[in-house]
Formats: C-alpha cells, structure tokens, sequence
C-alpha cells in the first residue's frame, strides 16, 4: 500500500514526460507560450515542453506562392482591366508572425489585393502591357515594407494576366494592323527610294560613256531573244547603226576611187 503513491507519481511523470514531446521538421520553428506569455522560439528536432503550461505554435519557414486573385482596375487613362498576380513570400521571424497578426496568410494576401489595384490604377495601358518588370519591382517594394513588421519578407510578385475588354481587344489589333502597314510602307518608300539612287547612279555613268550604252541595247536585245519566242518590236537609236552606215559608205568609195585611176 505504501508503493501506491509512488506508483501514481511516477506514472504521472512519465504522462507529463510523453505528453510534453514534440517533434518539429527542419522546417519548422515552435513559438512558446508559458502561461499566455512569449516564452521563446523552439528549433527543429525533438522539443519538450510542460504540459498543461506551455502552448506551442508551429510555424513554417519555407517559401510561400500565393495566388493573387483577379482584381477590377481602372488604370490612369480610365481602361477597366482584370489584373491577378502571384506573390513569393516567406516567415522570417516566427515570433512575429505570430504575436503581431492575427493570420499573416491572410494578412499578407489581403494587402496584396489591395497594393495590386493601388499601383495598376496608378498606371497607363500600356505601362501594364510594356513595363510589368516596372510594377512587379513597385509591388514587390511596397508590400514587403508593409509585412516587415509580421516577420514577413516578400521576394517578389510577379503580374501573371492582364485582360482586356473585348471592344478594347479590337481596338489594339486594329492599331497594331495599321502599325504594321505603316511599317511596310516605309520600308517600301525607302527601297523606292534606293532603287531610284542606284538608277540615277548608273545613268550617270551611261551618259558618260555612249558605247556603254549601246552595248545595254544589245545585251536586252539579247536576254529578251532567249528568253520568249515571241516578236518583239524594239526601238533602236540611229546612233547604233551609224557605225555600219560608214563602213558600207567607206567601201562603196573605194571602188569609185579605184575606176577613176
């Protein structure tokens, strides 16, 4: 009888023993409360804590991605888009997380909401089609100094989908049509423009040279004659052929010239 209450001591212990053990993952950090107050953080590994006394926390340090949902936003040049983003955070420290926000999860995703309809109304179309690095990098800023107090580090937050009205869809492909054919004209303008330099150019150097020229008659007259059978009619200058009409002339005199001796 006198072993009894021994018994029931040591069997308490080791219920208080059991009970307090607590394992947490390399990722994982437990903030202690003893009696309501903030009594430290646990690392990872086997813990103990008292039971019935202390009240454990678990929270986990890994990176967080978190979808923003689509939000309605009026941008400067008043465009009504839906914009939706996703935001790369994480728990630096624990304790703060805990003690200074109710639930940093939703904390954190509310002001993200909030941030995302702030700095996208700030900002024109096409600042939001053009220069997204531009209001990630703002976004990122501004909601990473709102969360420091929490324990909070926000790495990043990335714009994932802009969508466009209807109407306005229209509108940018027709813009975009007509950028493109003016494009194309201009390209077309300028190799006018060069082919007409080149041509000026070569005339320059024909008009120099008279046999050059006729020699470019001879040599159309040529490439047309292989390549179509069909009869062409081609101008030729009287210069061309004044070369033959002396020769024939120049030998018809020189019989003449002979009889007469």
């Amino acid at each position: 009888m006198a072993l009894t209450p021994l018994i029931i001591l040591v069997g308490f212990a080791a219920f208080l023993g059991i009970a307090g053990i607590r394992i947490l993952q390399e990722y994982e950090r437990g903030v202690i409360f003893r009696f309501g107050r903030y009594a430290g953080v646990k690392e990872a590994g086997i813990r103990w804590i008292i039971p019935m006394v202390d009240r454990m926390v678990r929270v986990s340090l890994r990176e967080i991605v978190m979808d923003v949902p689509p939000q309605e936003v009026i941008t400067r040049d008043n465009v009504s888009v839906k914009v939706n983003a996703v935001i790369y955070f994480r728990v630096l420290h624990p304790e703060k997380a805990v003690i200074q926000v109710e639930n940093y999860l939703y904390g954190t995703s509310q002001l993200s909401q909030t941030t995302l309809r702030s700095v996208c109304g700030q900002a024109e179309l096409d600042e939001l089609l053009a220069e997204r690095e531009s209001i990630n990098r703002q976004l990122q800023e501004i909601i990473d100094l709102q969360t420091e107090p929490w324990g909070v580090k926000v790495r990043a937050v990335e714009l994932k989908q802009i969508d466009l009205p209807n109407d306005m869809q229209r509108a940018m492909a027709k813009q975009a049509e007509a950028e493109r054919e003016k494009r194309s004209k201009i390209i077309h303008a300028e190799g006018e423009s060069q082919a007409a330099e080149r041509l000026r150019e070569a005339a320059a150097v024909l008009s120099r040279e008279p046999a050059s020229l006729q020699l470019r008659y001879l040599q159309t007259l040529s490439e047309i004659a292989t390549e179509h059978s069909s009869s062409i009619v081609f101008p030729i200058p009287i210069d061309l052929l004044k070369p033959f009409y002396e020769m024939s002339a120049s030998q018809a005199a020189a019989p003449e010239g002979e009889d007469q001796s």
